[in-house]
């Protein structure tokens, strides 16, 4: 039997998987482009016997997750950018204490306060931590509706799996665009696993459980060795293409790369030129085995991004040299149409300049 397809905004989507993910928990702060998560939660939550509030700020809605997540409690939160930043200091503490908790992000143009469009602008701050300390949140960036409602659930199963802060990052027009999807199966709560460490009184235990972002050394080195190497090894996620022949490689993440895939492969179709694309779905950890794997054949590989230069930094530490690496981007930043992605893709092996 053919699965029921829904029309949704991808913001209501995130929203809606959330709930179907076994999440109970949501506080935030109203922020464009994300602000249709918060007014449907704000409906949902009540519907299913869960807890929605609005904070006062940003940094008061962060420390209320860490509260629930500490709890065992499946929570999130979603802001934007600017709003993000305001959450770091928080979300760093969550990050030191091992608390799980999933954050989306439907990013805006910035610095400062930037502005309403669509960018990528916001890649550094979600894979590289954003707060003090050097921790790492495990970050993934969907290039649909139909993909962000889907990750959703992996965003819980990894924040309790690794205990560890999740992004689901995204630009505002995956928050913004309506397109059909199959939304997963409601999760039954109390099949949920057991989370022994959390917060829900002694009972028969003979010791309490802390919780606390006081990090000793030797937890320091868990955290930043361990088990960060870990996740790195076992969570790399990433979709190829058209890679056994490729002359040359696009490697471009998010809506972006959605619409790259399209554009790769419009031009290889009419031009014949042997294109490869590498999506990353993990921007943290990032897929470096995907581009460990491009083969020596390969004369380049180009990067577009929606903003002045920043998943390019990783690529070109994955693949150490091997290969020379080109940057494209649109002005301002915005997201690119797919005429402006066929333009410079068609670029690679022409002998036509491409800037880095």
């Amino acid at each position: 039997m053919e699965e029921k397809r829904i029309l949704m905004k991808g913001n209501e989507a995130v929203a809606e998987a959330a709930v179907r993910a076994g999440c109970r928990f949501f506080f935030g702060y109203p922020i464009t482009p994300q602000n249709e998560v918060p007014e449907y939660l704000s409906r949902r939550m009540p519907e299913v016997e869960g807890c929605y509030l609005q904070a006062e700020s940003e940094l008061a809605a962060i420390y209320q997750v860490y509260g629930a997540g500490a709890a065992g409690r499946r929570v999130m939160t979603s802001s934007s950018s600017c709003g993000i930043s305001l959450k770091s200091e928080g979300i760093s503490y969550i990050a030191a204490a091992e608390v799980p908790c999933v954050i989306v992000d439907m990013s805006r143009r910035g610095p400062g306060i930037g502005g309403l469009q669509p960018t990528q602008s916001s890649y550094r701050q979600a894979t590289k931590g954003g707060g003090h300390g050097g921790y790492r949140c495990i970050v993934l960036s969907p290039s649909s509706v139909q993909e962000a409602a889907s990750l959703m659930f992996e965003a819980f199963e990894l924040a309790d799996k690794w205990r560890n802060p999740v992004y689901i990052y995204a630009d505002g027009l995956i928050g913004q665009v309506m397109e059909p999807l199959v939304l997963p199966e409601m999760t039954n709560v109390d099949e949920l696993p057991e989370k022994p460490w959390a917060l829900t009184g002694k009972g028969e235990r003979k010791d309490r459980n802390l919780i606390t972002s006081g990090v000793p050394e030797d937890k320091f080195e868990y955290l930043m060795f361990d088990k960060y190497k870990q996740i790195e090894e076992e969570e790399q996620r990433w979709e190829e293409k058209n890679l056994e022949d490729a002359e040359y490689v696009v490697a471009a993440f998010g809506s972006v790369g959605r619409i790259a895939s399209t554009a790769v492969d419009q031009v290889r179709k009419e031009t014949g030129q042997k294109i490869g694309i590498i999506r990353p779905i993990t921007a943290w950890p990032f897929p470096k085995k995907a581009f460990d794997a491009i083969p020596d054949t390969v004369k380049g590989i180009m990067v577009i991004e929606a903003n002045g230069g920043q998943m390019v930094e990783d690529v070109e530490n994955a693949i150490k040299g091997r290969f020379p690496v080109y940057f494209e981007h649109t002005y301002g930043s915005l997201i690119p149409a797919a005429e402006e992605i066929v333009a410079m893709v068609e670029k690679l092996g022409t002998g036509k300049e491409v800037r880095w």
